[in-house]
This record gives structure tokens, C-alpha cells and sequence, in this order.
């Protein structure tokens, strides 16, 4: 049943939020200041119209918004979408009781992202690639994409192509595709058990595409050049579907932060260090102990250290940093810090920290409700947060990066 919603903010996930007498109505593709007309299911409702437009509103860059599931905010103003985003950091910070000095948001350029993981399926009309309609299974086969760089989406028809060539499966798959120095890496991931053939075929068109790399659930189908990726100046050999932050300058706007944080650091240690990029870059004047659970990302660091040049001693330990963490007495070895975990956090490891005597910390993380949480653990241990910054590397999406300086007074021995 179709009604008229009066919107009064904006959500965390990018809705437009209604008060209504039965609770909250969460509208996507709705604007604060707004009157609208939406079909209510419960706590959620689909646009019609819009009867009374923000002044905020502004057309999307993408003909694919509002049914793509990729974007949730093209419509917002540039200036009031920065502050939104913005705002998400503040808030989550001020609920874990922790109001630092919060710089501005670093913008996000269009056309920045280098790394994307787009749904697949074959059918009978051919092979559709795109991404998942919001809360659906349904993939919308795109033909643009403006928050990706345009080798990425001039490839649109041959990883289309691609998609249908290696599918062995009616069920949809995902295919990850990594811009990289040496071209475009592919990865795919449960697209099913291919016949030599099919493999065969596969292969030939990966490689008269000029791609730098095809794999199948981590086995390499065909490299006719190693994937590089360059962090600082050292270039990285990636393994198949390694992590890499989503856009090269949000990469190098948090390595400014926290390069300088730690520049008088003599040692650090870099704790869910990934492929480097951060330890390839503090190497340039400190030493580094990177730690990973991720074997093939811990070995591609180590490669790019050993082909580095001008760098300090780097060394790399695999653990499980969730199961195991460093403990405050190995972590007392050191005079600087970094870490970077997943969505997830590092709870368990910020405890340590907290122990530690280690003077500087920055904490890099793409969560604002487990960076709050977890900052709360290090203020608790006597650290002081001296900055945040809000970072945007996942354009028009609810998500947010943030890195978190963080120093605590050394003792007196």
C-alpha cells in the first residue's frame, strides 16, 4: 500500500528515514527535507515520486542508479554526501566516548576505483556481469560504471565474454578484476568445474585480451604478465584475488597519515599487513616487521622487499593475528605501530596494545563502529587519540575508512 512520507534524515546505510506512528520507514533513494509517495513493506518502503525535492538533490552519474545495488547516495550533493559520510565517523566515535580532533573527509574522485568483484551468471541470452540489485540475488547487467577506472569498463564485453567463456555452472559466480601496473588481473570464484576444453578456450581469449592474468579459485588458468602492483616505488608481484585497498590515492592518502605519525619510529611493527603496503613504504626509513595470516600475501610482500631498493630490513611472520595476537612483551620491541584489520576489528589485539609501551599507534580501519570500539581499548590503556581522519575510497556507498592516530607517554625505567 502506497502512502506519503515526510523524510527527516539521512540513514547509515544511505536511506531516508520517515517517522511514522508504527516506527522508523527506511526509503532508499530518498532525501532529508523531502515529501514522498513509497509502497510500505514493515520498516522499509519503495519509492514512487518524489513530491517535494531537497534542494540536495542532484542528477546521478550513472543510468544504472537506483536499480544497481553498487551506489546508494549518486543523488546527494557532493558537499552534503562528504558530510555525511563524514558524520558517520564522528557518531560511531562519540558513541564509544571518544571525541578527537577530526579532520575533513578526503574526497573520492570518480573513475578512482581499481578493484571491483562483479557477479556473473550465463543464461540462455548469454552471460549478464554487473552487480546484485539492493537485497537481491538478481544481477544487473551494467554497461558503465563511473566510480571505476576506464580500463575497467572499456573491458565491460570481454570480461562478459570471458564470464560466459569459463561458467560451468547455471548458479552465479563472482569475478574479481584488479587494475594493475602490468594490466588486468581476474579472479575468478565458484564459476564451477571447467572441461580442458573449456579451460583451453578460456585461456586463449584471457590471453588475445591482452589481461595480465586469469584464476580459478586461486588456481592461475593463464599469466602471460605478472600482476604489479607499486606501493611507493616498489613493485609487488599480487597473488589471485589478493586484497588491495579500492583506489590507489585513498592507498596513498592513508600512508601519508600514517608515514608521518611514525617517521620518527625506528622500528614498527605492521600487523595485518597484507601484500605491504604500508611496511614496503615505512621500510623506506624504519624497520619493519610485518605479520599476516595470509601466507601468499606475506610471500608477495617478501618478494617486493628483496626486488626494493633503498629499503631497511624488513621481516614478515605469518599468524593468525585473531587467534594469536601479539602479545604487549612482543610488542615492546618496537616504537611504532600500524595495524589494518578487517570490517571485523582487531579487539583482542588492541588489548595488547593497550598494554604495550609502544609511543605511536595508527589504527587504519574501513569500520567506524569497530575502529570506535576498538579505540576505546587503547584509550583505556592510556593512549591518546591525537587525530582522525575520514577517508572515501568507496564512493557513493555507505562505507567509510578512517585512520586514527594514536600516541601514549613512554615510561620512565
Amino acid at each position: 500500500m502506497s502512502a506519503t512520507f515526510d523524510i527527516r534524515r539521512l540513514g547509515a546505510q544511505g536511506d531516508g528515514i520517515a517517522d511514522t506512528e508504527t516506527g522508523q520507514v527506511f526509503i532508499p533513494f530518498a532525501l532529508p527535507g523531502e515529501a514522498v509517495t513509497a509502497a510500505r513493506h514493515k520498516d522499509r518502503a519503495d519509492l514512487i515520486a518524489v513530491l517535494k525535492s531537497s534542494p540536495q538533490r542532484v542528477d546521478p552519474a550513472c543510468r544504472h542508479f537506483t536499480v544497481c545495488g553498487g551506489c546508494a547516495v549518486q543523488h546527494l550533493e557532493d558537499s552534503a554526501y562528504r558530510d555525511w559520510k563524514r558524520q558517520k565517523v564522528v557518531q560511531a566515535l562519540h558513541g564509544g566516548r571518544i571525541d578527537p580532533d577530526m579532520a575533513a573527509i578526503v574526497p573520492c574522485t570518480p573513475g578512482t576505483r581499481r578493484r571491483l568483484t562483479f557477479a556473473a551468471r550465463n543464461t540462455e541470452r548469454g552471460a549478464v556481469l554487473g552487480f546484485n540489485r539492493a537485497l537481491s540475488k538478481e544481477i544487473i547487467d551494467i554497461e558503465e560504471c563511473p566510480i571505476s577506472l576506464p580500463e575497467i569498463v572499456s573491458a565491460l564485453p570481454k570480461l562478459r565474454r570471458l564470464a560466459a567463456l569459463i561458467a560451468a555452472t547455471q548458479q552465479a559466480f563472482h569475478m574479481t578484476v584488479t587494475a594493475t601496473a602490468s594490466g588486468l588481473d581476474i579472479a575468478a570464484h565458484d564459476p564451477g568445474k571447467m572441461a580442458d576444453g573449456q579451460r583451453r578456450a578460456a585461456a586463449a581469449f584471457a590471453g588475445e585480451s591482452g589481461f595480465a592474468r586469469l584464476s580459478v579459485d586461486g588456481e592461475i588458468v593463464i599469466e602471460p604478465r605478472k600482476p604489479l602492483v607499486v606501493f611507493g616505488d616498489v613493485s609487488v608481484p599480487i597473488p589471485p584475488g589478493s586484497f588491495l585497498q579500492a583506489t590507489a590515492p585513498a592507498e596513498q592518502a592513508m600512508a601519508d597519515l600514517v608515514l608521518s605519525h611514525l617517521s620518527r619510529a625506528k622500528k614498527v611493527a605492521d600487523l595485518f599487513a597484507g601484500c605491504g603496503s604500508f611496511a614496503l613504504r615505512l621500510a623506506k626509513k624504519s624497520e619493519v616487521h610485518a605479520v599476516e595470516g595470509d601466507a601468499a600475501a606475506l610471500a608477495a610482500l617478501d618478494r617486493g622487499f628483496r626486488q626494493g631498493t633503498g629499503l631497511k630490513r624488513v621481516t614478515t611472520e605469518k599468524r593468525d593475528l585473531f587467534r594469536r595476537p601479539l602479545t604487549f612483551k612482543e610488542l615492546n620491541a618496537f616504537d611504532g605501530l600500524v595495524f589494518d584489520p578487517p570490517r571485523a576489528g582487531a579487539e583482542d589485539q588492541s588489548k595488547q596494545i593497550a598494554r604495550s609501551d609502544v609511543p605511536f599507534v595508527a589504527a587504519v580501519s574501513c569500520n567506524p563502529g569497530t575502529l570506535a570500539r576498538d579505540l576505546a581499548i587503547l584509550v583505556a590503556g592510556g593512549y591518546r587519540v591525537t587525530a582522525v581522519t575520514p577517508i572515501d575510497q568507496f564512493l557513493w556507498s555507505p562505507h567509510v575508512e578512517a585512520v586514527a592516530l594514536l600516541e601514549k607517554p613512554r615510561k620512565r625505567r
